[in-house]
């Protein structure tokens, strides 16, 4: 009988064990059922359970955010503080007629920055003729066959609904075409204008205006980015409301699709979970920029020769006007050429950047890869970009169900005609023939490697469908990147110029932080001053002495406004959304300010006088001034009392230093120092 007893229990507990199998292997068949087709559940668990490239480390865990250390490389400008955006109309501003002159139908082209500024260029354009606007086509998107079919053009990128909801008090505008005239338009039948870049309003008004009332829709092509004056001429009739226009387009109604926001703001949670505050780095080092100004001895090996090669095309079309060959040295001296990561790295370090402080590298692609930043990585522990705060999974879904591509292109089978010749030859007797010419081997430099093509060809190659698509894809990249470095405590960029010598990317998001942030701390370093400064320390670029890096410190701290009122010369005259200012923000005065009252100006009074701002904002903007001023006389206290030591050059505080003495100096200098820069920055 125990025999048995044993026996029994044994097979219940078999029993028991297979059950649990199979229960087990049940739920791991309902989970990945539930992963397989609950699309929007599983993205946010396996965001929650990926293990992201990014591992945030820091040398304390505390974060003081009470010392004048951190007022002088974190906090506010108080300049700028006053400077409010305002790109309301003002005075009388009346609504888009029901009845218009016709449709315009845009296509325009180019890279992120060049399509922002054609549509809001488009918009005012449609404004000042009275026309119907259609929803722009951008042409980068449609021309890719690769890229997902769920969105289209202008989709591809911006929220439609928005973009027309916001607009609906400025201009009409519609999806697309009336069927007649999209017939027309496939017959190639409406009148069509490639506009040149930054044309005049009086070319519209003169030569476009006519044609549209007399056929009712013209299209447009925009090849180059901006297809508007910059600064329209001050006899035009509501030129500030237009330029006030601009602004509401690109800073209102152009807002990125659902998708889109959605991932840019998982990405700026990510960066800001550590809680510490992080500067936005944008290299602007594309492989166009660099051939336009000449800077291609910068890089060696392939990358030289990528840019030369791009260089001699420039010139063959008329783009770059100048020689092939051009001393490097003497651009990057003159400040022509863009700061490299290792440059601006030193410059942050030596402002009193800590080798712990997060920063991300935005604008897309850097030229020269991952090699290019190995000197930033080595100053700061902490350098991320999109990638390694992202996971492919949530790209994927950003970019939508595309095709498969087969990479390694099948060969062509040789023509019939041919094989029968072969045939031929091989049973026509025993006469000896000579062999038949070996075929042509096919170039096979998309394959093989991108830089294959320089020594076979002149031209820039086809671009394949994987390179298409990419293209596509860098348009979403750079807009994570746009909302990542519009949102971020500290913005520097390494070049603010496009392979044409315009305003790039960099510039953008610089006007965009002007108009929506404008005391938020934006370096624009002068690239001649910083080469010249580099060049004192070239044989000891790492172990900097003190009056060096008090002259950087002078200089990025002067350059926060300088930088801006500079930007309003050159910046400007090329692209209205680099410098917004002064036709799209106002003026809040507090009442305890005594440059209000006062018959010097102060430097705040002047700052403001040489951007031009004279508008005041309306009064219900004004209902937090008064905690304003309470917390700028904490800020004074705050900078009589600093006890932060800004620490040595690239040695981290962790390490030993070489004599007791030199710490405590050091920090006794660095206390003044951070006074001194913090009672300067406000005179």
């Amino acid at each position: 009988m125990k025999g048995q007893g044993k026996m029994v229990l044994n097979s219940r507990l078999k029993w028991v064990g297979l059950v649990g199998l199979v229960l087990s292997a049940f739920s791991l068949f309902i989970h990945f059922l539930l992963a397989r087709f609950t699309e929007d559940g599983v993205i946010e668990y396996q965001s929650s359970i990926t293990v992201f490239s990014w591992r945030p480390i820091f040398e304390s865990a505390n974060f003081p955010r009470t010392s004048p250390m951190y007022r002088r490389l974190w906090g506010p400008i108080r300049h700028l503080e006053s400077l409010h955006p305002d790109a309301n109309p003002r005075g009388n501003y009346a609504d888009p007629s029901s009845q218009t002159n016709g449709f315009i139908f845009v296509r325009i082209r180019g890279g992120f920055h060049e399509i922002r500024n054609s549509i809001c260029d488009v918009v005012a354009v449609s404004r000042l003729l009275n026309a119907t606007l259609v929803i722009p086509e951008i042409q980068s998107t449609t021309s890719s066959k690769g890229i997902s079919s769920d969105f289209k053009s202008f989709a591809y990128l911006y929220n439609e609904d928005q973009f027309m909801a916001a607009l609906a008090k400025d201009v009409n505008i519609v999806k697309t075409l009336p069927k007649n005239l999209k017939w027309a338009r496939r017959k190639k039948e409406i009148p069509s204008f490639k506009v040149p870049y930054s044309a005049s309003p009086y070319y519209y008004l003169n030569q476009v205006l006519s044609v549209l009332k007399k056929h009712s829709v013209v299209e447009l092509v925009v090849p180059e980015g901006g297809c508007l004056q910059a600064i329209l001429p001050p006899e035009l009739e509501h030129n500030e409301e237009l330029q006030r226009l601009r602004c509401r387009v690109a800073f209102h109604a152009l807002q990125f699709r659902q998708e889109v926001q959605e991932l840019a703001t998982k990405v700026l949670f990510r960066l800001r979970a550590p809680g510490r505050p992080f500067i936005a780095y944008d290299p602007g080092m594309t492989r166009d920029a660099l051939a336009h100004h000449g800077c291609a001895e910068l890089f060696q090996d392939v990358h030289t020769e990528l840019i030369q090669h791009k260089r001699s095309w420039m010139i063959k079309r008329g783009i770059v006007e100048g020689k092939l060959r051009v001393n490097s040295a003497k651009q990057r001296l003159s400040g022509s050429c863009p700061l490299m990561p290792e440059e601006v790295g030193i410059l942050l370090r030596a402002h009193g950047y800590s080798w712990d402080t997060i920063i991300y590298v935005s604008g897309g692609e850097v030229f020269g890869g991952q090699r290019t930043l190995i000197p930033l990585h080595a100053m700061f522990e902490n350098v991320v970009d999109r990638t390694s705060l992202t996971t492919p999974w949530e790209l994927n879904r950003l970019y939508g169900h595309e095709a498969n591509i087969i990479t390694s292109s099948p060969r062509t089978p040789p023509p019939i005609e041919k094989e029968m010749k072969h045939e031929a030859w091989k049973t026509s007797g025993p006469r000896p023939r000579p062999l038949p010419p070996p075929p042509a081997r096919p170039k096979s430099y998309n394959i093989e490697g991108w830089w294959g093509w320089v020594a076979e060809s002149d031209n820039e190659p086809e671009s394949t469908v994987m390179e298409l698509r990419t293209n596509a894809h860098k348009l979403l990249w750079e807009a994570i990147d746009y909302v990542i470095g519009l949102e971020a405590d500290v913005f520097i960029s390494g070049f603010d110029r496009d392979g044409n010598g315009r305003p790039n990317f960099a510039s953008l998001v610089m006007g965009h932080r002007l108009y929506q942030s404008a005391a938020l701390k934006t370096y624009r370093p002068d690239r001649k001053e910083v080469s010249k400064l580099l060049e004192e320390i070239h044989d000891h670029l790492y172990h900097a002495n003190h009056t060096w890096l008090k002259s950087v410190r002078k200089h990025m701290r002067k350059r926060l406004l300088d930088g801006l009122i500079e930007a309003s010369t050159k910046s400007k005259p090329l692209s209205f959304l680099s410098h917004p200012v002064p036709e799209c923000s106002c003026l809040r005065y507090d009442s305890n300010e005594t440059s209000f009252h006062a018959s010097s100006p102060s430097p705040q009074s002047q700052v403001q006088a040489a951007l031009r701002v004279v508008h005041r904002c309306p009064a219900w903007m004004d209902s937090d001034l008064i905690l304003r001023s309470k917390d700028k006389d904490n800020e004074e206290d705050l900078d009589e009392d600093d006890s932060t030591s800004s620490g040595l050059f690239f040695r981290r505080s962790g390490e030993n230093h070489e004599s007791g003495g030199g710490d405590s100096n050091n920090k006794e200098e660095a206390q003044l120092d951070d006074l001194e820069e913090l009672e300067g920055g406000e005179r």
